[in-house]
């Protein structure tokens, strides 16, 4: 079946549909990573998103059940160069096809997808349409002109948990998949927020030795506080911090009580409430293949990233230091607190996909609720 991707600037692709029919709309950007689709699809930090993959084959290994990063789908759409139905994975279960259908997101594949991404890039992303209904060019243009922009949209409450709860899974193991672990009698007790929580992220926090409670976006600071935890973890998640008002509220009141460790947009989330400004960037960096430098020890780590928005570190001179630096294109990757024991990252350390070069921080984030209990 044909399907069409329009931008809002007027650049058109047509290709042909996988995965759901319909129309889906969003902010159109690119992933450079050659491995972990699913774990992209699953990520709640793309809603409101159509990601395109600039690796050019896409449904080689299926999908199967344990690569899943949430609860489900929330991007607005797929784009891809070349899809692959038979697919080839002892693991797998189903196709990529069938997955985005069962779920349904629209997909568009035989589109050049080089020539898509050296546009994002020099025009930046933008929103766009995907249809496998409406082949009219300019009905689609108009279309994708009027779909809101990603700046000034909070979609995280859109995509986080109903309530509480506790979480007792560790890493994945060969031929066992991911354990379930008694969290008992380990030693710190951390208050974990889901703005768009990635399951990796909990398992990673939970190998360190952390008894894990997942609370709401919108979970009240007092009532964290009253859980008597050693930490509290900001987590990743889709859209503009800024709009977040209550949030930043909320992390204002724990600031200085208890160590906080905060990824992606509970990194910049961390920078609002320490009185910081955050920027949207021209095309973001989607990938798991980035450069990045830890000053502390000029360590470059190759890191997993997913965002549009950076701190701008020189809105928090005498509050924070840059602890982490993007080396392709010089943003702050990482930030920590001199007053308080505080401290983020931009990237994704929990590294799925990614390499393992960044699951130290979760040490970090041990050692610093030990010294602080002590």
């Amino acid at each position: 079946m044909k399907a069409v991707l329009a931008l809002a600037d007027g650049r058109v692709f047509e290709g042909k549909s996988f995965g759901a029919t319909g129309e889906a709309a969003g902010e159109v950007v690119f992933n450079t990573a050659m491995s972990g689709y699913q774990e992209v699809l699953t990520d709640p930090s793309y809603k409101g998103q159509m990601v395109t993959m600039t690796y050019t084959q896409t449904g080689n290994t299926g999908v199967n059940p344990e690569d899943v990063e949430s609860r489900g789908l929330f991007l607005s759409g797929f784009i891809v160069k070349e899809y692959f139905d038979e697919y080839s994975s002892w693991r797998a279960t189903m196709s990529l096809g069938d997955y985005l259908r069962e779920n349904g997101v629209v997909g568009i594949q035989g589109i050049d997808t080089r020539a898509l991404t050296r546009h994002l890039r020099d025009k930046g992303a933008q929103n766009g349409i995907i249809s496998t209904i409406d082949h009219d060019h300019q009905s689609l243009v108009k279309k994708a002109r009027a779909v809101p922009s990603m700046a000034g949209l909070d979609l995280a409450t859109g995509v986080t948990c109903d309530k509480s709860y506790e979480w007792g899974e560790g890493l994945w193991e060969l031929d066992k998949g991911y354990p379930r672990v008694d969290t008992s009698a380990m030693p710190f007790k951390v208050v974990a927020y889901d703005f768009g929580i990635k399951y990796n992220i909990l398992r990673c926090l939970t190998s360190a030795g952390c008894r894990v409670t997942v609370v709401p976006s919108t979970f009240p600071a007092e009532e964290a506080l009253a859980m008597n935890p050693d930490g509290i973890f900001l987590s990743n998640g889709p859209g503009d911090p800024e709009p977040m008002t209550e949030v930043i509220a909320n992390i204002r009141k724990m600031i200085g009580k208890v160590p906080i460790f905060g990824i992606c947009l509970g990194h910049q989330l961390l920078g609002l409430a320490l009185g910081g400004r955050t920027m949207k960037l021209k095309f973001g960096n989607h990938g798991s293949n980035l450069p990045v430098m830890d000053l502390a020890t000029r360590r470059v780590e190759i890191t997993a990233q997913n965002h549009g928005f950076s701190v701008d570190i020189a809105s928090l001179t005498g509050c924070c230091d840059l602890a982490h630096e993007n080396l392709n294109d010089m943003t702050v990757e990482g930030m920590r607190c001199t007053c308080h024991p505080i401290f983020s990252v931009q990237h994704h350390p929990e590294a799925s996909p990614g390499p393992h070069d960044s699951q130290y921080l979760f040490g970090r984030f041990v050692e610093m609720m030990e010294k602080f209990k002590s």
